[in-house]
């Protein structure tokens, strides 16, 4: 029996304030711009405001990508692009600037993150402060075993939630959140049909690095088949990661959910990201209020989870590589965004009456 009570999020989490939002609505409607001429930056600016509790809104000023990583068992049914046990590659790359988000990052001025959950790797050849939140070595194949114990899956939610408040502690004002993993999408995938509701082949992708057509009907059956071991847990979030989600997916879970605890907005990546959402929202139904959907990745299981989540992409067509790349891209209009809410003067007759 887990000693984590999942409910407690609810009382918890409260929603960004709607009075400030009011507020940064009327401040808005003051200024020599007409209201809505911005388009999306408008509310994107009012949305900051209200997560921030001020008006008008701060300038977004220490970002920071977190990535959590994790290598998943499902990858050796050869559902993935890349070789199954791989995902250390990628942490590497991005550790050396190697990656897409490694580049944009460096580009934009925001540190990047990477937490290992359950790389299948020595973790000595990790930097410590990588490594330190590790919770096993590669997740279990989801179609015929649990992704973890209910005891690892505790464990690693509670990592998550040690990461968000260290982020927190720390000063960072926003998250770009991604992942970096082999076999995820499969696993979110698997979490967005449950908790949707649907047929396996609605939710499966193509993957960050597609896949062909066999591919992908090894990756359906795969989901499929994980549907089966997934529905009689749907009560039980916690023990529904456990079951089909993974190490890396679970503190993604818990890191979304006590980032909205610590009132600390997030920027939300591809499909495992939105899966992880989705759990989320299910344990605290305010919590998705403090997350913001970057990008549409093209995933039709990224598209379910936002469209039951009432979120809407900042990008309509954003990129398929994962890592945050595309959460990273949509940063710089969320900054736009506080600028020109912040910084745009109010009309002049208004001046002369006050």
């Amino acid at each position: 029996m887990s000693s984590l009570n999942l409910d407690d999020f609810t009382d918890l989490i409260e929603r960004p304030d709607g009075g400030v939002r009011r507020d940064a609505e009327e401040h808005r409607a003051r200024l020599v711009v007409p209201p809505g001429s911005l388009g999306r930056l408008d509310d994107l600016g009012e949305w900051l405001a209200a997560a921030q509790s001020s008006v008008p809104v701060r300038p977004v000023e220490r970002p920071r990508v977190v990535l959590f990583a994790g290598d998943h068992g499902i990858a050796g049914r050869e559902v993935s692009a890349r070789p199954a046990g791989t995902a250390v590659e990628l942490v590497r790359d991005v550790l050396e600037g190697g990656r897409p988000v490694s580049v944009l990052a460096r580009r934009l001025d925001v540190p990047v993150r990477v937490v290992d959950m359950a790389l299948d790797c020595d973790p000595a050849s990790l930097p410590e402060d990588v490594v330190r939140h590790r919770v096993r070595r590669g997740s279990g194949s989801i179609d015929v075993e649990d992704a973890l114990t209910l005891e690892e899956a505790e464990a690693a939610f509670r990592a998550g939630m040690a990461v968000a408040d260290e982020e927190a502690d720390s000063g960072t004002d926003l998250v770009v959140l991604g992942d970096v993993s082999v076999g995820g999408t499969t696993a979110a995938g698997t979490l967005v049909a449950a908790l949707c509701g649907t047929d396996a082949s609605v939710v499966t992708g193509r993957g960050g690095l597609p896949i062909d057509d066999l591919a992908w009907m090894r990756k359906c059956a795969a989901i499929r088949d994980a549907l089966r071991r997934a529905r009689p847990v749907l009560g039980d979030q916690l023990r529904l990661l456990a079951t089909v989600g993974g190490a890396d997916l679970t503190a993604m879970t818990g890191f979304l959910l006590q980032s909205a605890v610590r009132k600390v907005p997030v920027l939300l990546d591809g499909v495992v990201t939105a899966a992880c959402a989705l759990v989320a929202q299910r344990v605290a139904f305010r919590a998705p209020d403090w997350w913001l959907a970057s990008h549409a990745s093209g995933e039709p299981g990224q598209a379910k989870a936002l469209d039951r989540m009432a979120l809407e992409p900042v990008l309509p067509r954003g990129v398929s590589v994962g890592e945050g790349a595309g959460a990273l891209l949509a940063l710089p209009l969320v900054q736009a965004a506080a600028a020109l809410a912040a910084e745009l003067p109010v009309r002049r007759e208004l001046v002369k009456e006050a």
